[in-house]
Protein backbone atom coordinates (compact mmCIF):
# COMPACT_ATOMS: atom_id res chain seq x y z
CA UNK A 1 0.00 0.00 0.00
CA UNK A 2 1.37 3.06 -0.89
CA UNK A 3 1.92 6.27 1.44
CA UNK A 4 -0.71 8.39 -0.47
CA UNK A 5 -3.21 5.75 -0.32
CA UNK A 6 -2.76 5.06 3.26
CA UNK A 7 -3.38 8.46 3.79
CA UNK A 8 -6.65 8.43 2.46
CA UNK A 9 -7.91 5.13 3.87
CA UNK A 10 -9.97 5.25 6.96
CA UNK A 11 -8.59 3.75 10.10
CA UNK A 12 -10.62 2.09 13.49
CA UNK A 13 -10.56 5.75 14.74
CA UNK A 14 -12.09 7.84 11.93
CA UNK A 15 -11.27 8.68 8.63
CA UNK A 16 -7.51 10.52 7.91
CA UNK A 17 -8.04 12.51 5.61
CA UNK A 18 -8.56 16.24 5.45
CA UNK A 19 -10.71 17.14 8.19
CA UNK A 20 -14.58 18.36 6.88
CA UNK A 21 -15.50 21.91 7.11
CA UNK A 22 -18.35 22.15 10.08
CA UNK A 23 -22.34 23.22 8.64
CA UNK A 24 -23.22 26.38 9.13
CA UNK A 25 -25.98 26.36 11.39
CA UNK A 26 -28.77 29.24 11.76
CA UNK A 27 -28.00 32.42 12.77
CA UNK A 28 -28.31 32.71 16.60
CA UNK A 29 -32.12 33.97 17.23
CA UNK A 30 -32.54 37.60 19.01
CA UNK A 31 -35.17 38.61 21.62
CA UNK A 32 -37.24 40.81 19.42
CA UNK A 33 -38.47 43.03 22.54
CA UNK A 34 -35.11 43.40 23.67
CA UNK A 35 -34.10 44.56 20.19
CA UNK A 36 -37.36 46.82 19.67
CA UNK A 37 -36.64 48.52 22.76
CA UNK A 38 -33.14 49.11 21.49
CA UNK A 39 -34.35 51.29 18.39
CA UNK A 40 -36.82 52.75 20.38
CA UNK A 41 -34.19 54.31 22.53
CA UNK A 42 -32.03 55.38 19.32
CA UNK A 43 -34.97 57.04 17.81
CA UNK A 44 -35.78 58.71 20.65
CA UNK A 45 -32.15 60.19 21.52
CA UNK A 46 -31.80 61.30 17.83
CA UNK A 47 -34.96 61.34 16.07
CA UNK A 48 -35.83 59.25 12.79
CA UNK A 49 -33.23 61.21 9.90
CA UNK A 50 -30.29 61.22 11.96
CA UNK A 51 -30.22 57.54 12.91
CA UNK A 52 -29.06 54.95 10.16
CA UNK A 53 -29.87 51.37 9.70
CA UNK A 54 -26.30 50.44 10.92
CA UNK A 55 -26.54 52.40 13.85
CA UNK A 56 -29.67 50.50 14.68
CA UNK A 57 -28.39 47.59 13.67
CA UNK A 58 -25.47 48.08 16.13
CA UNK A 59 -27.63 49.09 18.47
CA UNK A 60 -29.92 46.02 18.33
CA UNK A 61 -27.17 43.39 17.99
CA UNK A 62 -28.40 42.14 15.00
CA UNK A 63 -27.59 41.94 11.36
CA UNK A 64 -29.30 44.27 8.32
CA UNK A 65 -30.90 40.62 7.04
CA UNK A 66 -32.25 40.20 10.56
CA UNK A 67 -33.41 44.02 10.48
CA UNK A 68 -35.47 43.55 7.38
CA UNK A 69 -36.81 40.04 8.19
CA UNK A 70 -37.86 40.89 11.60
CA UNK A 71 -39.32 44.55 11.01
CA UNK A 72 -38.54 45.59 7.56
CA UNK A 73 -37.40 48.69 6.77
CA UNK A 74 -36.18 51.68 8.43
CA UNK A 75 -39.34 53.08 8.06
CA UNK A 76 -41.63 50.05 9.28
CA UNK A 77 -39.48 49.88 12.62
CA UNK A 78 -40.01 53.30 13.33
CA UNK A 79 -43.66 53.16 12.57
CA UNK A 80 -43.37 50.32 14.99
CA UNK A 81 -41.44 52.16 17.72
CA UNK A 82 -44.08 54.63 17.59
CA UNK A 83 -47.03 52.36 18.34
CA UNK A 84 -45.40 50.87 20.86
CA UNK A 85 -44.25 54.02 22.16
CA UNK A 86 -47.93 55.24 22.20
CA UNK A 87 -49.03 52.08 24.35
CA UNK A 88 -45.90 52.99 26.99
CA UNK A 89 -46.13 55.28 30.49
CA UNK A 90 -44.23 57.61 28.50
CA UNK A 91 -46.54 57.63 25.97
CA UNK A 92 -49.76 57.10 26.54
CA UNK A 93 -49.99 59.50 30.13
CA UNK A 94 -51.99 61.63 28.43
CA UNK A 95 -55.12 59.81 27.24
CA UNK A 96 -54.78 57.97 30.44
CA UNK A 97 -55.41 61.32 32.56
CA UNK A 98 -58.15 62.09 30.04
CA UNK A 99 -60.24 59.17 30.30
CA UNK A 100 -59.57 58.70 34.25
CA UNK A 101 -59.72 62.29 35.52
CA UNK A 102 -63.50 63.55 36.43
CA UNK A 103 -62.65 66.93 35.08
CA UNK A 104 -60.98 68.63 32.31
CA UNK A 105 -59.23 70.76 34.83
CA UNK A 106 -58.08 67.28 36.54
CA UNK A 107 -56.73 65.89 33.46
CA UNK A 108 -54.84 68.97 32.04
CA UNK A 109 -53.40 69.66 35.14
CA UNK A 110 -52.65 66.20 35.64
CA UNK A 111 -51.01 65.86 31.96
CA UNK A 112 -48.45 68.65 32.53
CA UNK A 113 -47.76 67.39 36.18
CA UNK A 114 -47.06 64.13 34.48
CA UNK A 115 -45.34 65.66 31.53
CA UNK A 116 -42.47 67.26 33.86
CA UNK A 117 -41.58 64.36 35.35
CA UNK A 118 -42.11 61.62 32.43
CA UNK A 119 -40.13 64.10 29.93
CA UNK A 120 -36.92 65.11 32.78
CA UNK A 121 -37.17 60.77 33.86
CA UNK A 122 -33.41 59.81 33.29
CA UNK A 123 -34.30 56.42 32.92
CA UNK A 124 -34.78 57.01 29.15
CA UNK A 125 -33.89 59.80 26.48
CA UNK A 126 -35.35 63.31 27.38
CA UNK A 127 -38.52 64.65 25.98
CA UNK A 128 -41.27 63.11 23.92
CA UNK A 129 -40.14 60.26 21.33
CA UNK A 130 -43.02 61.51 18.91
CA UNK A 131 -41.68 65.28 19.24
CA UNK A 132 -38.02 64.75 19.35
CA UNK A 133 -38.08 62.30 16.19
CA UNK A 134 -40.33 65.23 14.34
CA UNK A 135 -37.46 67.75 14.32
CA UNK A 136 -35.38 65.61 12.44
CA UNK A 137 -37.60 64.56 9.57
CA UNK A 138 -36.84 66.18 6.71
CA UNK A 139 -39.23 66.66 3.34
CA UNK A 140 -37.02 63.80 2.13
CA UNK A 141 -39.21 61.55 3.72
CA UNK A 142 -42.83 63.26 3.74
CA UNK A 143 -44.79 59.45 4.82
CA UNK A 144 -43.11 60.08 8.24
CA UNK A 145 -43.01 63.57 8.54
CA UNK A 146 -46.94 63.52 7.58
CA UNK A 147 -47.90 60.41 10.05
CA UNK A 148 -46.07 62.02 13.06
CA UNK A 149 -48.06 65.67 12.27
CA UNK A 150 -51.10 63.38 11.88
CA UNK A 151 -50.27 62.19 15.40
CA UNK A 152 -50.02 65.50 17.05
CA UNK A 153 -53.08 67.09 15.67
CA UNK A 154 -54.57 64.38 16.35
CA UNK A 155 -53.64 64.76 20.26
CA UNK A 156 -54.64 68.04 19.81
CA UNK A 157 -58.55 66.85 18.37
CA UNK A 158 -58.37 64.62 21.03
CA UNK A 159 -57.93 67.97 23.54
CA UNK A 160 -60.03 69.97 21.75
CA UNK A 161 -63.02 67.54 21.95
CA UNK A 162 -62.57 67.20 25.89
CA UNK A 163 -62.48 71.38 26.14
CA UNK A 164 -65.56 71.49 24.40
CA UNK A 165 -67.48 68.89 26.53
CA UNK A 166 -66.40 70.65 29.62
CA UNK A 167 -67.82 74.32 28.06
CA UNK A 168 -71.46 72.26 27.96
CA UNK A 169 -70.80 70.58 31.23
CA UNK A 170 -70.54 74.34 32.37
CA UNK A 171 -67.23 73.83 33.84
CA UNK A 172 -65.95 76.38 31.28
CA UNK A 173 -67.48 79.86 30.79
CA UNK A 174 -69.19 80.09 27.14
CA UNK A 175 -66.26 82.50 26.08
CA UNK A 176 -63.99 80.14 26.58
CA UNK A 177 -62.20 79.13 23.37
CA UNK A 178 -61.86 75.32 23.33
CA UNK A 179 -59.52 75.20 20.01
CA UNK A 180 -56.95 78.08 21.00
CA UNK A 181 -56.55 76.18 24.71
CA UNK A 182 -56.14 72.78 22.85
CA UNK A 183 -53.60 74.45 20.44
CA UNK A 184 -52.15 76.18 23.62
CA UNK A 185 -51.63 73.61 26.04
CA UNK A 186 -50.18 71.56 22.89
CA UNK A 187 -47.50 74.00 22.40
CA UNK A 188 -46.31 74.03 26.81
CA UNK A 189 -45.89 70.36 26.32
CA UNK A 190 -44.14 71.17 22.87
CA UNK A 191 -41.52 73.46 24.92
CA UNK A 192 -41.45 71.44 27.88
CA UNK A 193 -40.51 68.80 25.78
CA UNK A 194 -37.57 70.71 24.55
CA UNK A 195 -36.63 72.16 27.48
CA UNK A 196 -36.45 68.51 29.03
CA UNK A 197 -33.86 67.68 26.19
CA UNK A 198 -31.97 70.87 26.55
CA UNK A 199 -31.46 69.94 30.25
CA UNK A 200 -34.22 70.91 32.78
CA UNK A 201 -35.19 69.24 35.48
CA UNK A 202 -38.57 67.92 36.79
CA UNK A 203 -38.81 70.96 39.31
CA UNK A 204 -37.99 73.34 35.98
CA UNK A 205 -40.52 71.94 34.20
CA UNK A 206 -42.86 71.22 37.42
CA UNK A 207 -42.67 75.35 37.74
CA UNK A 208 -43.68 75.66 33.77
CA UNK A 209 -46.86 73.30 34.27
CA UNK A 210 -47.82 75.49 37.01
CA UNK A 211 -47.93 78.33 35.37
CA UNK A 212 -49.19 77.00 32.56
CA UNK A 213 -52.58 76.36 34.31
CA UNK A 214 -53.23 79.36 35.51
CA UNK A 215 -54.12 80.15 31.59
CA UNK A 216 -57.27 78.25 33.23
CA UNK A 217 -60.15 80.54 32.35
Amino acid sequence: MTEAHAATTASPDGPTGPPRTPRRGRPPAFDRAEALAAATRLFWQHGYEATSVTDLTTAMGIRPGSLYAAFGDKRSLFEEVVRQYGHSPAGEFAAVALAEEPTAYGAFARILREAAAVYADPSHPAGCLVISAATNVTQQDAVIQDQLRERRNGNLRTFEERLRRAQQDGELPPEADPKGLAGYFGAVLQGMSQQARDGATPADLARTAELALRAWP
